[in-house]
């Protein structure tokens, strides 16, 4: 699928021209209708016909219950940092079984907020073998296969895409949870919607996505990127579970007071919320100690389970729970 764009009725992306024969045509990129398309040049350089792929990587997340997507339109809102705890939370229960796929290429922070930062990546007869937390939490990230921390990925978006198909066909889930069943696998995504965002929805295409976590926070300046990324999840045909508006207050670690910080000039998300016709699962006050939770690698709803920040963090778990059992 081309880069810039979504698919839509057909598989015909958003932008193309009229006669536009579809992105996964022999004669894509090459066709006369294809003339001044803006994707002509991508089209006509990636291979025709469906990806053989997909097939592959439905049989092997065929294991997974639920795959959510975390996104945000805007870098900087605390999504990886959202996702982590939601795995911490999910994985609470020693009966669930859950997957976290660190898809932020170039800034792959997961391993660092959730505590396996310097881990390697086992192959075994069945792929490779992700990364465990705990018994019941593993995660996937490229940081495991940089020779240090701070080597950056200087990559073009067909390397990120080759290695994003590589997480979703060559990972095996199954073998290492209980009984094969994953229960959740989540999905900490980079800003925007671009390369990687494209990559893992036309990847999951067979396999079924069951939704996506939209994070922003209260401003402006976030919340018009955070439309964007919805109208992303609408065009390429991904439910939303909800939006979680993140770091909507400070709260003081002495007196428990409230205050805000990043003022909702234009409503903030339950105001765009209530526009778009989208749940809003909940807002996430500031708290210092969720910071040092994600520097030190460990769960904030096990080291500060009473403050206000942890409540928000269960109500919107639990709200997250009942929207993906009630489809």
């Amino acid at each position: 699928m081309p880069d810039t764009i979504t698919a839509t009725k057909g598989d015909v992306p958003d932008n193309a021209n009229e006669h536009c024969p579809g992105p996964e045509s022999e004669s894509a990129g090459k066709a006369d209708g294809c003339a001044g398309c803006p994707n002509q040049e991508i089209c006509a350089s990636q291979a025709a016909g469906p990806d053989p792929d997909l097939p592959i990587i439905a049989e092997r997340l065929s294991c997974v219950k639920h795959k959510i997507l975390v996104l945000s339109g805007k870098g900087g809102v605390g999504k990886s940092t959202f996702t982590s705890q939601l795995a911490f939370a999910l994985a609470s229960d020693e009966n669930t079984e859950v997957g976290v796929v660190d898809v932020d290429v170039c800034g792959p922070s997961i391993p660092k907020i959730m505590g396996c930062e310097r881990e390697e990546v086992h192959p075994t007869g069945h792929g490779w073998s992700p990364v465990f937390v705990q018994d019941n939490l593993g995660v996937m990230s490229i940081a495991f296969m940089l020779p240090d921390e701070e080597s950056a990925v200087i990559w073009r978006g067909p390397k990120k895409n080759g290695m994003i198909k590589q997480f979703l066909r060559d990972v095996d889930w199954s073998s290492t949870a209980e009984g094969g069943v994953l229960d959740y696998l989540l999905f900490d995504t980079p800003p925007g919607t671009s390369d990687e965002h494209l990559s893992v929805v036309q990847l999951l295409r067979e396999s079924g996505i069951t939704g996506a976590v939209i994070v922003t926070t209260p401003q402006e300046v976030a919340l018009q990127d955070v439309r964007k990324e919805i109208d992303f999840c609408r065009k390429a045909q991904v439910p939303i579970i909800g939006v979680v508006e993140n770091m909507s207050g400070f709260v003081c670690p002495g007196c428990k007071g409230e205050s805000r910080i990043f003022y909702p000039t234009t409503g903030g998300a339950q105001k765009m919320c209530k526009d778009l016709g989208i749940p809003l699962l909940g807002s996430i006050p500031l708290d210092p100690s969720i910071g040092r939770a994600c520097d030190f690698g460990s769960s904030f709803l096990d080291t500060c389970p009473e403050s206000p920040a942890a409540k928000a963090y269960l109500d919107i778990i639990a709200n997250i729970k009942r929207i993906i059992e009630s489809k």
